[in-house]
Parts: C-alpha cells; structure tokens; sequence
C-alpha cells in the first residue's frame, strides 16, 4: 500500500511571528496530515487531497502550494464565486489560540458530488479524515460521505479517523457525539486524543476509549496524550510509546503530523510500534517551529 487520500477542508492560515506581524501559509488538519506522510513516503508516493476550494486568486495559490508540496491535486474540485476557510494562529508561550472565518468556506461543499469522492476513493490503498471533515458538511452530506467510507473498509482499504474534535463547528456535544460513533463504524485504523475523547464520553482511561472503538469494529488504535506515552491497541495488545523530551514553541498541527507519520509508515508495512515511534520524532519536529508545518 502506497497511496493515501486525504480529505477535508485547507485553509489560508495566519500564524502570529514577532511583534504585531503573522505570516501567511495554507493548513488544515487532513493537509497538515497529507503534507507529513509525503515528508515521510518522498517525493514519489501517491499522496491526493480531496477537498473543494473558490475560483479566487487565493484559493489558485492555495492549489498550486500544494502541487509544489508534492501533495496531489487533481481531485480538487473548483466552485464558482466561493472561497477558502480563513483562519488566525496567536501564541501564548507555546499554547496557540484560533480566531476562524470558514462560514462561506468551499470545501463545506466536498461530499456534493459523491461519484466524484467515489472515483477518488477507489484509486487509493488508504483513506484519511477527521472529525472536522464531518463538522464542515451538512447532515445529508454527511450521511453519504460515511456510506461512502463504509464501503471503502468493506473492500478492504485502510480507511483512518481522527476525530479532532471542535465543539464550536456541531450544533450540540450530542450532535458531535452520534458523528464520531458512526465514524468509529467505518474505521479501520482510528487516531483519538487524549482527554478531548475521554471528556466527551465520560470514560475515566485510555483502556475505556480503545474499548468503544474496538466494540465500533476498529482494528488498530493509537491514542495520542501530547507529551506524554502514545497508547497502542492492536491484535488483543496494549502498549506505550513515549516521546522524546522537548522543549515546544508551537503545538499547531502537532496531532497531525503524528497522524501523517504514522499512516506513512504503516502503508509502507512498518509495525505499528515503529510507526508511533517515528510519528513521535515527526511531532517533535514541528513543535520546535511556528506553525502547523516545519517549511
């Protein structure tokens, strides 16, 4: 297995620098994923985004970023008179706060055309999305794009979920909740964090969370706990793997590059114990640098 589609919504990102100045990049949690994994597999790998950007002058430099990353684009559909998802980034030492401007965003429209999302996910090995891929789509849209990843586990494809949760994009925690459950159902290989899970279900361990993907059908678990050991459930195994010690200047995008690595690595038929440790090193990389990826 060596190609990846990641799906979601790229954003212009607006990171704070020194003094009142922020510089302007493109991310996205499934991008930031994207772009890490191909860090990973090289320049030749078969890493696609899927998502839907504007017909605008930002959302062509957004596209032709991408292609320059290495990262593939031709399942990127364009939509006329929209835009990208904007978003800033400010530091507190290292902890980051996000001001979002995403209502009109392009990519809420990317599960519109599901022959289109089909034809995507039938040329990959492996499939990536996130909680914030669901949070962005209408209900009905979103219905069809998990029958969609149903379908693609049914074949046989890796299909993995973080589900990055966001309150402030659901209606309510019980709408956040019952989304998560469903894609827990279409998972293969699911990437949780720690306590965001644990707080919206009320489970007291990691052993309780791996618990209720493994009852959803997922096969291997990998749960993420910032800065300290990463929990590994996997063939009826629990084990921890701890990260080296840093010193962070910037969490942004830390959880996806664990993710991008990690998927890396497993598509390519490392173990899984050897693909926390190299997403634990890829992590580690880019929170010693300002944003979510270390250019």
């Amino acid at each position: 297995m060596t190609s990846l589609l990641c799906i979601g919504e790229c954003m212009v990102e607006m990171a704070a620098t020194a003094g009142q100045d922020f510089r302007l990049g493109f991310a996205g949690d499934t991008f930031n994923t994207a772009w890490h994994a191909q860090k990973i597999l090289g320049a030749a790998a078969n890493v696609n985004y899927f998502t839907a950007v504007g017909d605008d002058d930002m959302s062509r430099r957004m596209v032709g970023f991408m292609a320059e990353q290495n990262i593939g684009t031709k399942f990127i559909a364009s939509r006329k008179n929209m835009r990208p998802g904007l978003y800033t980034i400010e530091l507190n030492n290292s902890e980051r706060s996000f001001t979002y401007w995403r209502d009109t965003s392009a990519a809420r429209t990317l599960a519109n055309d599901i022959d289109a999302l089909e034809n995507a996910i039938a040329q990959h090995d492996a499939i990536y999305f996130s909680g914030i891929t669901l949070a962005i789509l209408s209900a009905d849209a979103r219905r069809s794009f998990l029958q969609c990843m149903a379908v693609a586990k049914k074949a046989g494809k890796l299909v993995a979920f973080d589900s990055n949760l966001r309150p402030k994009l659901w209606p309510s925690l019980g709408a956040m909740r019952e989304a998560i459950n469903q894609a827990a159902t279409v998972t293969a290989l699911a990437l949780p964090t720690m306590p965001d899970e644990t707080d919206l279900f009320a489970e007291s361990n990691v052993a309780d969370l791996a618990k209720r993907y493994q009852t959803a059908g997922v096969s291997e678990i990998i749960i993420k706990t910032g800065a300290e050991p990463a929990h590994l459930f996997w063939q009826g195994k629990h084990e921890t793997i701890a990260p080296t010690p840093i010193t962070a200047i910037d969490t942004t995008g830390a959880g996806d590059s664990f993710n991008g690595a990690y998927i890396a690595c497993r598509i390519t038929g490392k173990s899984p114990y050897e693909s926390a440790t190299t997403a634990h090193a890829r992590a580690a990389a880019v929170l010693q640098c300002y944003g979510a990826l270390d250019l």
